[in-house]
């Protein structure tokens, strides 16, 4: 009988409302084996995998977004971390560990050399870290807080999703450069996570009532800087707060990805106080600025810090491939703490 891998594929598109297991194949398929490489490639076993709320978007088979939707039928596919088991490549040896952009969720899968990455070899960085600690979620941190809201020591920052993959970077990146910081997530156990890593201020916003009046009283001197990862009625309220020349940046929206219809998107209504406090809003795609300076002095700045235990970062770690779907959906619900990883 011929060896046998998990693979788990689309059924099919989910353009609107919540995902549910049933929209996902987790199926049997046989082992690649060495003879079906050719020239350059290599037979790649993930060993941790990523799970991203911007994966909801790749369910829905919509067109012309920032990043393609799933095919129907094929394997879903995200960022990993894994190991070389055959090789045909000069550049990749067998027991090399590898990072794929475009991973399948496949316990092996037959890929080109020259389309994924060997992982740097960096002192105290193990290769779950690659989709932990110094993955594309902790580059987003990296990239919005540091890079385009220029933060200045003394300001005030509001992370939304403070415990999460983005925002519990964004919270410890913000402390080292003196600022401070107040953080939202969506229990009190996340909410005390959030004041250990550093926040100077912290509220559950399931239970703190009017979403204007918490933040003003945890920043009564107003918000210079917001990190956004909820957009809608948070958005609306942060932008109640803000100060003068404050800095928006807006990485997610997830309080959105799951409505039925437009009807039930959240309408701004603070957009003006953008103008009356010269403020500025800024969006960005974190997959632009991959192999660039920006990310090379991110591994440098991030590995240091981690290294010297000033930056810690949590994760929800899951077992099993077939278990994957589940995972993603967990996103959804909140169940997940910190990065949602699994251990293939």
């Amino acid at each position: 009988m011929t060896p046998q891998i998990t693979r788990i594929s689309l059924k099919d598109y989910v353009p609107k409302g919540h995902a549910t297991l049933s929209d996902f194949v987790i199926e049997q398929v046989p082992t690649p084996t060495k003879d079906q490489l050719k020239d350059g490639q290599i037979i790649l076993h993930p060993l941790y995998l990523s799970v991203d709320p911007y994966q909801r978007g790749r369910l829905s088979g919509a067109k012309g977004s920032y990043v393609e939707s799933y095919v129907k039928g094929d394997t879903i596919t995200n960022f990993l971390v894994g190991k070389v088991t055959a090789s045909a490549s000069k550049d990749l040896q067998e027991g090399d560990f590898v990072l794929d952009n475009h991973g399948k969720w496949q316990t092996e899968y037959i890929v080109d050399a020259k389309d994924v990455s060997k992982a740097p070899k960096l002192d105290g960085i193990s290769p779950e870290d690659f989709v932990g600690v110094l993955s594309m979620p902790a580059f987003t941190a990296y990239y919005g807080a540091v890079v385009l809201a220029k933060p200045k020591a003394g300001e005030t920052i509001l992370v939304s999703s403070a415990s999460g993959a983005v925002g519990q970077m964004v919270v410890q990146l913000a402390k080292a450069k003196g600022l401070r910081v107040v953080g939202v997530a969506g229990s009190d156990d996340k909410v005390e996570y959030v004041k250990r890593i550093g926040a100077d201020a912290a509220f559950n916003y399931k239970t703190c009532g009017n979403f204007v009046d918490a933040i003003k009283q945890a920043a009564p001197q107003g918000i210079d800087i917001y990190f956004d990862n909820v957009g809608g009625e948070f958005l609306d309220a942060a932008l109640a707060n803000i100060k003068d020349h404050a800095r928006i940046v807006i990485c997610g929206a997830i309080s959105q990805y799951n409505i039925s219809s437009p009807e039930e998107a959240y309408a701004i209504k603070n957009l003006t106080n953008i103008l009356i406090r010269k403020a500025s809003i800024t969006g960005f795609i974190i997959l632009e600025h991959f192999n660039t300076p920006d990310h090379e002095n991110f591994v440098k700045e991030v590995t240091k810090l981690h290294k010297e235990g000033k930056i810690k970062y949590r994760t929800t770690e899951t077992k099993g491939l077939e278990n994957a779907p589940q995972a993603l959906l967990d996103l959804f619900s909140g169940k997940n703490f910190g990065k949602s990883i699994v251990k293939a």
